[in-house]
C-alpha cells in the first residue's frame, strides 16, 4: 500500500511547531491552513502565554513544554514537526522525532556543524520518516525561473556571483547572545551560499578569503557582525558575498555569465515583490514577481512528499553541503588563510518543473512574546 493510500485521499499531515519564536509566528503558522494538505495540531514551547494565546488563535488544544517533547512524539497525534528553534537545538529535536517515525521539516542551517548535521542525516537514514531542510527559495517562482534560464544557457557560461545581505540586528535579540553560531555566518550566509550552489549547479572548491569586522557600536562583541567571503568555484569562477548584522536592510544578488546577467532584489527575503533585471547582451528586461507564501509553499511540498511517498529535494545532503562551506569560512576567519574544501558531490538538484509553489501571502497577526530580529521590526 502506498503512503498516499495509507493516509487516505484528502488527508492532511498533522504538524507540531517546535519553537514558537518570531519566524514560526510571523511566517509559518499563519499560512499552514492555506496549504490544503497540512494542519497545525500541536505547539511546543516553554512559554505558557505563547501556548495559551497561540493555541486559541489557531484552534490548537495540544501544547507541550520542551520537557514533554517525547510525550508528544508518543501521543499518536502528530505526523510531522516543523523545527524553528535556535540552530544549535535542531538535532535535539530532529533526532528523537526521526527515531519515533515522525517526519521533520527543519529550518536552515540544518545544525551548527557538519558532525551534528551528519547525526541528523544518519537518524533519517535509519528511520521510515522523511527529513527536509526548509530552503523555501527552492520553491519560489523567480528563483526557479533564474535557475532554468541559467541551465538553458541564456547567460552563457557563468563567471561570477556577488551578493549583499544585511540587517540592523537588535542587540536584545537572541542571535546577539550566542556567539558565532548565531551570528551572520550561520544565520544569513546560508542564503548566498545556497544561491551560489543552486545557480552554478556545482559545489565550491575553496574558501579563498573570509574577512570579518566588529563594530563596537553594534553591541555584540564576541563575533564578527560583518563578514565578506570569496569562494572559488570549479573552472576558476568566483563567488563573493557579504553578510552583516550592522547595516540598513540590504538583500540583493547578481550572477553574471559570458552572455548575460541576472540582478535580483530582494534575493532572499519574503513578503515583498521580487524585482529582477535580466541583461542579455545589451538588451535589458525588468520584471516584478508577486510575493508568494514561501513558508506555506515549502510545507505544502513536504506534505505532498509524505502523502505521495516521494523524497524531498532539499534533504540532509543539501544541509550538509552548506555547512561544509560554513565551516570552511569559520576556519578562514580564524586562520586568515585560504581553506580548500574537500570534494563533495550533490546527488540531487532542484527540479524547476516540479517544485514551484504559488500560495498567496497570508496576514501575520501580532507576535506573542517574540520580537523580530531587527531594531525597526
Amino acid at each position: 500500500m502506498s503512503i498516499a493510500s495509507a493516509f487516505g485521499f484528502g488527508k492532511k499531515i498533522r504538524y507540531a511547531v517546535v519553537g514558537a519564536g518570531d519566524i514560526a509566528q510571523r511566517a509559518m503558522m499563519p499560512g499552514i491552513d492555506a496549504t490544503g494538505n497540512s494542519e497545525l495540531v500541536a505547539i511546543v514551547t516553554d512559554d505558557p502565554e505563547k501556548a495559551q494565546v497561540l493555541g486559541k488563535r489557531y484552534g490548537v488544544d495540544k501544547t507541550y513544554g520542551y520537557d514533554a517533547f517525547d510525550a508528544m512524539l508518543a501521543s499518536g497525534d502528530v505526523d510531522a514537526i516543523y523545527i524553528a528553534t535556535p540552530n544549535f537545538r535542531h538535532a535535539e529535536f530532529a533526532i528523537p522525532a526521526l527515531a519515533a517515525g515522525i517526519h521533520v521539516l527543519c529550518e536552515k542551517p540544518l545544525e551548527i556543524s557538519v558532525a551534528r548535521a551528519e547525526a541528523i542525516r544518519d537518524a533519517q537514514r535509519a528511520s521510515s520518516a522523511k527529513l527536509m531542510v526548509a530552503y523555501r527559495l527552492h520553491f519560489e517562482p523567480s528563483t526557479l525561473d533564474a535557475i532554468a534560464r541559467i541551465r538553458s544557457g541564456e547567460l552563457g557560461d557563468l563567471v561570477m556571483f556577488t551578493s549583499c545581505f544585511g540587517q540592523m540586528l537588535d542587540p536584545a535579540n537572541h542571535r546577539a547572545r550566542h556567539g558565532v553560531e548565531a551570528g551572520p555566518i550561520f544565520d544569513m550566509a546560508p542564503y548566498p551560499i545556497n544561491a551560489i550552489r543552486y545557480l552554478f549547479g556545482e559545489e565550491p572548491v575553496a574558501v579563498v578569503s573570509a574577512v570579518g569586522s566588529r563594530h563596537a557600536e553594534a553591541g555584540f562583541g564576541d563575533f564578527d557582525d560583518t563578514v565578506a567571503v570569496t569562494l572559488r568555484m570549479p573552472g576558476d569562477r568566483l563567488a563573493q558575498f557579504t553578510v552583516s548584522y550592522f547595516t540598513n536592510g540590504i538583500d540583493s544578488l547578481i550572477v553574471a555569465g559570458t552572455k548575460g546577467s541576472i540582478h535580483m532584489m530582494p534575493a532572499y527575503g519574503f513578503n515583498a515583490p521580487r524585482e529582477r533585471t535580466l541583461l542579455i547582451g545589451e538588451k535589458q528586461h525588468r520584471e516584478t514577481f508577486k510575493p508568494t507564501d514561501q513558508f506555506g509553499g515549502e510545507m505544502r511540498y513536504f506534505s505532498d512528499c509524505i502523502l505521495n511517498g516521494t523524497d524531498p529535494e532539499p534533504d540532509a545532503e543539501e544541509g550538509l553541503a552548506d555547512l561544509r562551506v560554513i565551516e570552511g569560512i569559520v576556519r578562514a576567519l580564524e586562520t586568515g588563510e585560504p581553506q580548500p574544501l574537500a570534494p563533495f558531490a550533490r546527488h540531487r538538484r532542484i527540479d524547476t518543473d516540479a517544485q514551484e509553489e504559488r500560495l498567496r501571502n497570508t496576514h501575520a497577526p501580532d507576535d506573542v512574546n517574540a520580537a523580530p530580529p531587527t531594531i525597526d521590526g
